[in-house]
């Protein structure tokens, strides 16, 4: 069982930044990690993926405004986001397992973080 804890959501006006932070509770995880959000009335959809070597995938909304990272060291998985816009309003998640691959659009992955709010206002 993996424990993910996020940190790091909050309000910002549009335009502005937030970093999202998620620790890991195993340190010899070393497959897919990735974060999700929901925005109220839509379904959970991916936002961006990391693979063991440090491949990432994003969804096309995020493509160039978020960078998915982490930081083996420490256990940890970050999303930072710049270009933050009103449509962007959602609880975030934090997620790790599903196939190796990591391909966010495609991603099922087998634990989930409590999630974390991010608000964005004009």
């Amino acid at each position: 069982q993996i424990r993910l804890v996020e940190s790091g959501g909050g309000s910002v006006q549009a335009g502005g930044s937030l970093r999202l932070s998620c620790e890991v509770s195993d340190y010899n995880y070393n497959g897919c990690t990735a974060w999700f959000r929901q925005a109220p009335g839509k379904e959970r959809e991916g936002v961006a993926g990391i693979d063991l070597l440090g491949t990432t995938s994003y969804a096309d909304s995020v493509k160039g405004r978020f960078t998915i990272s982490k930081d083996n060291a420490r256990n940890r998985l970050y999303l930072q986001m710049n270009g933050l816009k009103v449509e962007d309003t959602a609880i975030y998640y934090c997620a790790a397992g599903g196939d190796w691959r990591c391909a966010i659009q495609t991603l099922r992955p087998t634990y989930w973080g409590q999630g974390t709010q991010v608000t964005v206002s004009l």
